[in-house]
């Protein structure tokens, strides 16, 4: 007999990303290769991630071959196609998934379908908190590319996104890479930046903080750390302030989304919401105020393709 399986592909700024999982949404492979910024750099262009993208894939569709049965059938595949799910958004970097994701269905004669990464972000971090029930979020998708706060309807397999606010400058994730780099951590700094704010032994200093409604601003607070920073601060402290910063106007912006809508709902995806004090803060905070917080697992709130798997999965369903 034939296991069933849906596959989705997510080839993101940073990681490649394979997922599969079965007919009742349980992962059956989930592999990813983080592309490689070499030492001392501050990114990537988009012609090289797509380069490594291409190098990359291969390499993971073979490690998945290997760790699934022998007979199994493909019944549907999803692919990213562009950062989030409106008109004008576009990057190079997910034609290598996009492409690659439809040529793999043609082959098998099976649906293809397109998301965006940012729903890819929002669908897995559901799955992985075991939320995959009809429901209205407030959703903070908070990365370095991105940092927006959404009304989310989920129904039928089915997002419906309306955008509440976001930052109006430096995304978190850019942020924190950009206080990483001066205070000479590995890019992306984000990992090594917790790391490093953890050997701060007292409380963080007072922060600037730059909301408006659900808007809020980072450049402002950047400006202020890299004064700290050329003055000789603590990096240590410095690190740690960064977070507190990040989890307090994150706070402040989910606590009028919440007051707008109604909605005491609230799940944290993206990258930055990997970061154990920043999650832990902003849930902590909105508990006290009677809204309900949902972070995924660390590894589903980062870059991954097992939300593309679950749109897959959701909509061949829906089709039969």
């Amino acid at each position: 007999m034939k296991m069933t399986a849906y596959l989705g592909i997510d080839t993101s700024c940073y990681t490649t990303s394979v997922a599969i999982v079965d007919l009742h949404g349980i992962l059956l492979a989930d592999e990813r290769i983080p592309l490689v910024v070499k030492p001392g750099g501050r990114g990537l262009a988009q012609s090289e991630m797509v380069f490594q993208h291409v190098r990359n894939l291969p390499v993971i569709f073979d490690a998945i071959r290997k760790s699934l049965p022998e007979k199994f059938s493909i019944l549907g595949v999803a692919a990213t196609s562009r950062p989030r799910p409106v008109e004008d958004s576009y990057m190079p970097v997910f034609l290598t998934g996009h492409g690659l994701g439809r040529s793999v269905a043609a082959l098998e004669k099976r649906p293809f379908f397109s998301l965006s990464h940012q729903e890819g972000h929002i669908l897995a971090g559901l799955w992985s908190a075991e939320k995959l029930e009809p429901a209205e979020w407030i959703a903070a998708h908070v990365s370095g590319g991105t940092t927006e706060i959404h009304r989310v309807v989920y129904s039928r397999g089915e997002l419906k996104i309306e955008l509440l606010g976001g930052s109006c400058d430096l995304q978190a994730g850019q942020f924190v890479d950009r206080i990483g780099v001066e205070l000479d951590l590995p890019f992306p700094a984000g990992p090594h930046l917790e790391r490093l704010a953890r050997t701060f032994p007292f409380s963080p200093e007072s922060v600037p903080v730059s909301t408006d409604g659900t808007n809020m601003s980072f450049s402002g607070p950047a400006s202020h750390f890299s004064r700290r920073i050329a003055a000789g601060d603590d990096p240590a402290n410095i690190a740690a302030s960064v977070q507190v910063c990040i989890a307090e106007t994150l706070s402040r912006a989910l606590r009028n989304a919440v007051q707008q809508t109604g909605t005491k709902k609230v799940l944290l995806v993206g990258g930055v919401m990997a970061n154990q004090f920043i999650r832990k803060s902003i849930a902590d905070k909105l508990r006290e105020e009677g809204s309900e917080t949902t972070v995924p697992d660390p590894r589903y709130c980062s870059d991954n393709a097992v939300g593309a798997a679950i749109y897959v999965r959701n909509h061949v369903l829906a089709e039969k």
